[in-house]
């Protein structure tokens, strides 16, 4: 998953989220097998939501006469998850890298696509802050989610 960058318009902004999502499902995937008990059910209701907004978006692109992107058959993780340590942290990752693609949605769109892009934005932010506390990452917050450090 790489970072958003400016894009021409609502339609591109919301498409680039929808690729964010594609990629959020793929991660839950390695994610979920390293983690057990508690934290196993959190990795697979990330995935679920992840799998009902980009259910969302394509009906809501494709109703609308826009492009929809492919997903990929797969995607490249920034490191290694061999244990439940990196599972977390890759957990933490995914949520912001995939705020930072709904920020930039919230900037791009009006009206109900800004309404639909800050609720993503909110919920891949607490969803970071519940695997930061998991993962015993400090600070548990960031100033302004969504947005590069």
């Amino acid at each position: 998953m790489t970072t958003p960058t400016p894009t021409a318009g609502p339609a591109a902004a919301l498409g680039a989220a929808l690729t964010a999502e594609y990629a959020a499902i793929w991660a839950y995937g390695p994610i979920g097998v390293r983690l057990t008990g508690a934290a196993r059910k959190a990795a697979r209701d990330a995935e679920a939501a992840h799998r009902r907004r980009r259910d969302d978006l394509v009906l809501h692109l494709s109703t609308a006469g826009g492009a929809v992107p492919a997903d990929r058959a797969g995607y490249a993780l920034p490191f290694p998850v061999t244990d439940a340590a990196n599972a977390l942290r890759l957990a933490v990752e995914v949520e912001e890298r995939t705020g930072a693609f709904w920020r930039a949605a919230v900037a791009a769109t009006t009206g109900t696509d800004r309404e639909r892009a800050l609720a993503a934005l909110v919920d891949c932010a607490v969803r970071a802050t519940r695997w930061r506390r998991t993962a015993g990452i400090t600070p548990l917050t960031v100033p302004f989610p969504g947005r590069p450090a």
